[in-house]
């Protein structure tokens, strides 16, 4: 996880009495008018007209309107390989992400209100560097019950497609996640075992949920608690709130 990285004002133009409107590419200007407020008055009297009868007014015929109702979504499970990354391994050593969204260094809670900074594979082409997941995307895992929100990339050098979380996770997963565990402070040697307990290093793929809904169960703080303590694992049934 490294660092990397109106129109035209339309003028409206008042002279004399023309408004000349400006666009972009040609101007229309109004006709002068004839008259200033209520100084205008009628040069010649008008004939009364008589008046015709009224006709009787037709019922109108009601029209149906069709109304679609979008589906709401409920989020995309993949199966996954999860890790750890905290402040001693980050690249360099602390809270620094390449892609801030609403924390400027990895951070969060784990509440949908404020997710936890996840880090994902991203590739470089022709210099155009590309997350696997766009920046901003919310994702629940539920072996830890908590929300999270890609602001980080996983995999250095010029060619990270190449890299761990590009290559290299489980048979039968889909995509590689690395978590943000914390650890600023603590031991290196606490902070790598919280991060060794929440990977799947025997392999066994754990469920994330993207763009999931608002309501599932949180077990708010980091991952590696200011006291020291790793996060309990909850298997990969996402429970909702009562």
């Amino acid at each position: 996880m490294r660092i990397r990285y109106l129109a035209l004002l339309i003028a409206a133009a008042l002279a004399g009495g023309d408004i000349a409107v400006v666009a972009s590419t040609s101007a229309r200007v109004l006709p002068p008018r004839a008259c200033v407020r209520h100084r205008c008055r009628p040069t010649t009297p008008t004939t009364p007209t008589t008046p015709t009868t009224p006709t009787t007014p037709t019922t109108p015929t009601p029209t149906t309107t069709t109304t679609t109702t979008t589906p709401i979504t409920q989020g995309v499970d993949i199966e996954a390989y999860t890790t750890g990354y905290g402040w001693p391994d980050n690249t360099p050593p602390g809270g620094a992400i390449s892609n801030p969204v609403i924390h400027q260094t990895a951070s969060g809670t784990g509440t949908y209100a404020d997710p936890i900074t996840l880090a994902v594979g991203h590739s470089i082409t022709h210099g155009v560097d590309t997350l696997d997941h766009p920046a901003g995307t919310i994702f629940y895992i539920p072996n830890v019950r908590r929300y999270f929100i890609v602001e980080d990339t996983c995999g250095d050098g010029p060619t990270p497609q190449d890299e761990p979380c590009n290559i290299g996770y489980p048979a039968g997963t889909t995509a590689w996640v690395d978590m943000w565990v914390g650890g600023e402070g603590a031991p290196t040697s606490a902070v790598e075992d919280c991060e060794s307990f929440l990977t799947d290093t025997n392999g066994v793929a754990h469920l994330i949920i993207e763009n999931p809904v608002s309501d599932y169960v949180v077990v708010t703080g980091p991952l590696f608690g200011t006291n020291g303590v790793c996060s309990q694992e909850y298997g990969n049934t996402p429970v909702t709130v009562p």
